[in-house]
């Protein structure tokens, strides 16, 4: 028996750390996938192929442990990878299916940073639609005061109004988004701050601000190994040293910048370099120079035209699609709401029913027992009454003995009374009589009282006889 006890413990004991193992198990994968997606977005300004590649990893990880806000944060990671690297199809598809994962888990925040993204991928297609998703990213991180995702929104919110040349505006989000990430001491986001307030001076001519921030942004950046913000402010300060005439610096500066863009394979960036540096030969009044960058930048023009509006209408494909998928799921939630409401009135109904039916029951069953109380009662009343009957009968009987009874006590007094009259009166007539004799002296004394004597006899004699007769019923006659 002992062994046997012993036996059950082990057995318990294996399954209890074989279940501790795979809880740990679980939670070594799922840390796994937030290392790898937290890695491949931290790479996304130096390297978006590798940011991808990991998103990716992560994204087979997380599918095998049905991990839903892993599985969405790898999408929108992917997404972003994508985005630096010009697929904007691919890039919306990602985040449409991010979005789909966080609103399963209902992730709010998660939701939030995936309109910013959506935000931005629209920034150079469709303003509005663009500024839809990024107000409505900005309603939620202000709704979860989430300073960190206010601060992007309000930059990117500042780069939508940088585009439609609105360039106070887009300051003024600029400054709110620079003074967020200073408190939070952000020095990422504080580089793309003052990299884009360095443009808007250079865009409203204010050459010596924008200097001074383009240079510290471009030195903060290349510390940090930040690949694509070095390239895109080189670009920007190269054509502030054009409008400068400074040639040289403007020559050097675009060098870096195409290496740093055709590190991060930024196509775009180079284009936007080679127009940069027909800029710079036109300006030198080089033009067999600047001629041959504008061949270059005509052929890409007409291949990004090509490309561009593929991408838009791959866009429109896209939210065509995500407005029919819109529709459908509130179709889908109205059905739900309607079954819902149908449900509830039904079970409403239902109950109401019940009560009802429980109520006449109810009511049938007290009127049933009354019913049985009233035949109860009357049966009662039918017994009382019989016995009553029975009573008054009786009654009847001993009141008719008795009257009979005293008919005949009375017939009997008046006889006694009659017969006592009649025998009791001769004595004492006698007794009288004697007595007027004895006073009139004609009878002697002693003889008178010898025959009064026999009168009193004769009187206690007839009333013994009478009293035998009164108390013996069954005697008839005197």
């Amino acid at each position: 028996m002992n062994k046997f006890f012993i036996f059950i413990c082990f057995t318990l004991l294996s399954f209890a750390a074989s279940a501790n193992g795979s809880e740990g198990n679980a939670a070594a994968d799922t840390n796994q996938v937030i290392k790898l997606n937290k890695a491949a977005y931290e790479n996304r300004l130096t390297n978006p192929d590798q940011t991808v590649s990991e998103a990716d990893k992560a994204l087979a990880i997380a599918q095998q442990l049905n991990y839903t806000n892993g599985i969405g944060e790898a999408y929108r990671v992917m997404g972003i990878g994508n985005y630096y690297l010009n697929r904007p199809e691919k890039a919306i598809d990602n985040y449409l299916n991010a979005l789909q994962s966080f609103t399963k888990s209902n992730n709010l925040r998660s939701q939030a940073k995936v309109y910013n993204n959506i935000g931005n991928l629209y920034l150079d297609n469709d303003y509005d639609q663009s500024l839809d998703f990024l107000q409505k990213s900005l309603d939620i991180a202000t709704k979860l005061a989430d300073k960190q995702l206010m601060g992007s929104l309000y930059l990117n919110i500042g780069n939508v109004y940088y585009r439609k040349k609105s360039f106070y505006q887009a300051l003024n989000y600029y400054n709110k988004s620079n003074n967020i990430f200073e408190a939070l001491k952000d020095s990422v986001n504080l580089i793309r701050c003052q990299q884009n307030r360095g443009v808007i001076y250079f865009n409203l001519n204010q050459l010596d601000k924008a200097r001074e921030l383009l240079i510290q942004a471009n030195l903060e950046a290349r510390s940090k190994d930040l690949n694509e913000p070095v390239a895109s402010i080189d670009l920007t300060l190269a054509s502030l040293y054009i409008v400068e005439n400074k040639f040289d610096e403007a020559k050097a500066t675009v060098s870096e910048g195409l290496t740093y863009a055709r590190m991060v394979k930024d196509q775009k960036l180079e284009h936007d370099f080679n127009y940069t540096n027909y800029e710079l030969e036109l300006k030198r009044k080089n033009f067999e120079q600047a001629l041959f960058y504008l061949r270059d930048i005509y052929r890409h023009d007409s291949l990004d035209f090509k490309t561009n509006v593929a991408a838009q209408l791959g866009l429109l494909d896209v939210k065509h699609k995500q407005e029919a998928r819109d529709r459908e799921n509130q179709l889908i939630i109205q059905r739900q709401q309607y079954d819902r409401v149908k449900f509830w009135a039904v079970t409403i109904v239902a109950g109401l029913l019940l009560v009802l039916v429980a109520l006449l029951i109810s009511n049938v069953k007290r009127k049933a027992k009354t019913n049985t109380q009233l035949t109860n009662l009357n049966a009662e009343v039918s017994r009382q009454k019989d016995n009553l009957d029975r009573i008054n009968h009786h009654l009847e009987e001993i009141i008719d003995e008795r009257t009979k009874d005293l008919q005949v006590k009375n017939k009997k007094l008046s006889e006694y009374s009659s017969y006592l009259s009649h025998q009791i009166r001769g004595p004492i007539a006698t007794l009288k009589g004697l007595m007027n004799l004895e006073r009139e002296g004609l009878v002697d004394q002693p003889e008178c009282i010898k025959m009064m004597n026999k009168c009193v006899g004769e009187i206690d004699d007839k009333i013994i006889e009478m009293s035998d007769m009164l108390h013996d019923p069954g005697r008839s006659g005197f």
